[in-house]
């Protein structure tokens, strides 16, 4: 177990996957860093309704309108932070980074130097069990190659491409991220309130390159924006092709069940000895925990619990457990035998 050593007490975790291919809790909130004239750039701004975004930002401002397309889908709050000019995302992305209750990040530029500041921001905060995923937007009129190129160069299971769309396609869907309470549930077929219309109409062989290359394409049908598949930007591992990461649905419920069973530990074992008593009991709440996740159908199962005293190390123990993710249907195949 390869975990950063701090001497503050607590409840830490590292995670990995190994994949099995062979032969609204939503409403969460929703961090925001756009280019603004008004506010005061540096700052975060706590809101809570789209009305405190008109009397800090303005009815005129594009940061506002980004604002309530967020809340609009889904989002419970935004901390938005406002940018004056180009350079100022990074000092934005940092602010947000501190915050520890955002779920979701986006921003309104689609230069590849801005949103690779952006998601080594999310991958910090993750890391400093603040875990988050990060929603960035295309260029207008970019074609279906160009958008897997970006998406390789971001290469993170914690971040979202939207394949058209713009900003605004951005701030919808992390809004509707942000708002969704079951994250085994994939997004797939979701509505993104408010987007009426995309400057890009994708064939299928298209649509196969983007999902295969770490890019989610939305539709719109009779005036209706939708999320086509939802997919992380990871497709690599080690400069090899891995799909473990792939659908979003995975690193969503990674980021529910390991917090979760750090926050009931902590709660649980603020004050514990480090005893083979203490440490049965911590077993038994990890099981706990994981029976909970079983029956909300978030994981499919899981095995191998231990919890075993560090040698060396008196106040620490280890807590090891493996689990299988719940995967979203995504296909119905129909297989039909014809009598004529």
């Amino acid at each position: 177990m390869n975990v950063t050593e701090h001497q503050r007490p607590g409840v830490y975790s590292v995670y990995n996957t190994s994949s099995v291919t062979s032969g609204r809790s939503g409403s969460g909130s929703v961090g925001l860093a756009a280019v603004c004239a008004a506010g005061e750039a540096g700052k975060v701004y706590t809101l809570n309704s789209y009305e405190q975004a008109v009397s800090v930002f303005t009815e005129n401002e594009a940061i506002t309108g980004l604002i309530r397309l967020i809340f609009r889908n889904g989002a419970a709050k935004v901390y938005a932070a406002p940018v004056s000019e180009e350079s100022g995302y990074a000092a934005a992305f940092a602010a947000l980074e501190k915050i520890g209750d955002i779920r979701v990040v986006t921003c309104d530029s689609h230069k590849p130097s801005v949103q690779q500041v952006l998601r080594n921001g999310v991958k910090a905060a993750s890391e400093a069990r603040r875990e988050r995923l990060g929603v960035v937007c295309n260029e207008t009129g970019e074609a279906a190659a160009k958008l897997v190129e970006r998406a390789g160069a971001l290469n993170s299971e914690r971040m979202v491409l939207v394949s058209s769309g713009g900003a605004e396609a951005a701030a919808a869907l992390a809004g509707a991220i942000a708002g969704e309470s079951d994250p085994a549930v994939p997004l797939g077929g979701m509505e993104l309130k408010d987007i009426t219309e995309l400057e890009t109409e994708w064939t299928d062989n298209d649509i196969d390159a983007m999902v295969l290359g770490g890019v989610t394409p939305l539709e719109a049908t009779g005036g209706v924006v939708s999320v086509m598949r939802a997919v992380t930007t990871r497709t690599k591992t080690n400069d090899v092709e891995d799909p473990t990461w792939r659908e979003l649905t995975t690193i969503r419920v990674v980021d529910n069940v390991i917090p979760g069973l750090r926050d009931a530990l902590r709660l649980r074992f603020n004050r514990a000895k480090n005893t083979q008593q203490g440490r049965e009991a911590i077993r038994s709440q990890v099981i706990v925990e994981l029976e909970k996740k079983l029956d909300e159908e978030i994981i499919t199962g899981y095995d191998g619990v231990r919890v075993s005293a560090v040698e060396d190390k008196p106040t620490v123990c280890l807590v090891e457990f493996q689990f299988t993710v719940a995967h979203g249907l995504n296909q119905i195949w129909l297989s039909a035998s014809i009598t004529v």
